[in-house]
């Protein structure tokens, strides 16, 4: 069995953190702003994909109330 002492648990926890914040801090250097017209495409389609599954529950809706009485 390995003994491990609580200031190696919190030294692999400190380094865990720094590298997660060292990933996020890189990420977070390669983002931008989008542009308006990247904005209004993603607008569009995420609506898009919105209505159609919406229109895909109302029709199941409308078979299970239809069947189903």
């Amino acid at each position: 069995m390995v003994f491990l002492s609580p200031y190696s648990l919190v030294d692999a926890l400190y380094k865990m953190i720094a590298k997660a914040l060292s990933e996020t801090r890189r990420i977070l250097r390669l983002t931008r702003k989008p542009k308006s017209s990247e904005y209004n495409e993603t607008a569009k389609v995420c609506g898009a994909g919105i209505a159609i599954i919406g229109t895909m529950g109302f029709i199941i809706f409308l078979v299970f109330k239809l069947t189903m009485g």
